[in-house]
């Protein structure tokens, strides 16, 4: 819903609002599009913003001025910054451009979900954590590694469509915010020491490990994470969800 002032933030959509809609197929000649965060960090295989990493033909979108210090935020942080309506705008030239599926780059961008797709007509999955209401159907308890556990927080979780109720079941790990993952991502440097950043995320897996053994899946909200996925499942014996992992179930269908 778009009301006259721009974009609107709803942080606690309706009970099974956030179906994660499926975005496998497409239309031949037609392409992902990827609204990415502007950012000039580093981009592995494994990281959305790498032209490989869905294995499908993408279209990657900067939406000027996105830091990710304004998206890795709350809701009233994103909102306060003016992006809301800049991510509307670029995922409606991406549709008319010819995607068939809309993604993004970072998953603190799943407050803007039901904003998202309630203007688009195809496709539009912001965030693997709309994965969580599904698994948590099944599962007592799952866990999320973010990049910050200090801004990762209910309004993101209830935008996924986790249950009011649900909310104490999500366990929610960060990295070391000083560490080097953090730090050349938040800080949007240059460079990234990639086995320094691998050691950060697997740490914080254990840590997690640790405070929910009980854990079968963990969910990676951080696009830059699934280049680790292998190893944090061979660190801790889960099954290790990410946003990639979507664009193998099913074929497109626009969820409002």
């Amino acid at each position: 819903m778009v009301g006259m002032n721009g974009p609107r933030i709803n942080a606690n959509p309706a009970a099974g609002d956030s179906v994660i809609p499926p975005v496998n197929g497409g239309p031949q000649g037609g392409f992902i599009g990827v609204l990415m965060l502007d950012t000039k960090f580093p981009r592995p295989p494994g990281d959305i913003g790498h032209p490989d990493s869905l294995g499908v033909p993408v279209r990657h979108t900067v939406v000027r001025g996105a830091w990710p210090s304004s998206v890795v935020a709350s809701a009233g942080t994103l909102r306060a910054s003016g992006l809301p309506q800049a991510f509307l705008d670029s995922a409606r030239e991406l549709e008319q451009l010819g995607a068939w599926a809309i993604t993004t780059s970072c998953g603190f961008l799943v407050l803007l979900q039901r904003e998202l797709q309630d203007a688009l007509t195809i496709p539009v999955v912001t965030s693997s954590l709309l994965e969580l209401p599904r698994l948590l159907e099944d599962e007592a308890q799952v866990g999320v590694l973010t990049i910050s556990a200090a801004h990762l927080g209910a309004e993101h979780l209830l935008a996924g469509g986790v249950p009011p109720g649900r909310l104490h079941d999500v366990i929610v790990q960060g990295v070391d915010p000083a560490g080097e993952f953090a730090r050349a991502i938040l800080g949007n440097l240059e460079a990234m020491d990639f086995a320094l950043a691998q050691a950060d995320v697997i740490d914080a897996a254990r840590q997690l490990q640790m405070r929910a053994p009980g854990l079968r899946t963990v969910v990676l909200e951080c696009t830059n994470m699934p280049p680790y996925a292998q190893a944090i499942s061979a660190a801790t014996g889960w099954r290790v969800r990410s946003l990639l992992d979507h664009f193998s179930m099913g074929s497109p269908s626009p969820v409002k």
